[in-house]
């Protein structure tokens, strides 16, 4: 709620804007609606719909089912925080009428790899089972709560994470007390909040494990900082693509002259 953000009134010509230079536009309705919010959440789908936004992203299984009464087409990626993990989870955001599942951010590579190789079984549908394009988040700003669903805010605090009005309480200096007594940490204090995720020295393994594209998470951030992580890494999938390991900003890990099998 802190930030800046576009209005349904903007859609229209911020897709037309996008369009024209060969971009997508996603938008997101990733939380839990409530019932007497559902007039409110057609309104928005329908003004989506007409815009010709190119997907939403959805946690809320009754958002999925409406999106479906209100078009047999519009496309819906399943957020990352509906929470799946699994083939079964997939198949069931299938059947919702996701075209797209973001991963929880929680599954290693081995675990994607291992969902991106199960067939999703036929839905209501399609009567032809297939995979589903998988995407995860590769940069950015974690969430110390499974899969982004935290209610520690809402509960030290009345301000609910899940509806934009997170206080960050993991971003806060902690002490640590054990058995009554307080444990020296020294100049650590930071205690709950993860570092940033940054994947790009692991974009080959996710390649090679199925994942068809890729979530930078930027919210509240500058235009400057998106142009410039979104930049690194296509760059790095170019390379890729071309037969090259690319190097990953100030590292000697990645050699731009290797072959990907090296």
């Amino acid at each position: 709620m802190r930030a800046d953000n576009f209005t349904a009134a903007d859609l229209p010509k911020l897709m037309e804007f996008l369009h024209r230079r060969g971009a997508r536009g996603y938008v997101t309705l990733n939380t839990l609606v409530f019932e007497n919010e559902l007039a409110d959440a057609e309104k928005y789908l329908r003004t989506m719909i007409s815009a010709g936004v190119d997907a939403v992203i959805v946690q809320d299984a009754g958002i999925c089912r409406l999106i479906r009464r209100l078009s047999p087409d519009f496309p819906i990626h399943a957020s990352t925080q509906m929470t799946i993990t699994s083939a079964a989870g997939v198949e069931f955001a299938r059947d919702l009428g996701c075209c797209l599942v973001v991963l929880a951010r929680e599954c290693s590579i081995k675990e994607i790899e291992l969902i991106s190789r199960e067939p999703v079984q036929p839905s209501t549908l399609d009567s032809r089972p297939s995979t589903m394009p998988l995407e995860v988040f590769i940069h950015g700003a974690l969430c110390i709560a499974y899969s982004g669903q935290c209610l520690t805010s809402e509960a030290l605090g009345g301000r609910s994470a899940n509806r934009g009005e997170c206080a960050q309480a993991c971003r806060m200096p902690y002490e640590l007390v054990s058995d009554g007594k307080l444990v020296p940490l020294g100049d650590r204090k930071y205690l709950l909040s993860p570092q940033d995720l940054a994947g790009l020295e692991v974009l080959l393994e996710l390649i090679r494990a199925g994942v068809a594209s890729l979530k930078i998470e930027g919210r509240l951030k500058s235009p400057e900082y998106v142009a410039n992580i979104t930049r690194i890494y296509r760059n790095a999938l170019d390379q890729l693509s071309e037969g090259r390991v690319p190097r990953a900003p100030n590292s000697k890990k990645w050699d731009s002259q290797s072959s990907p099998s090296e």
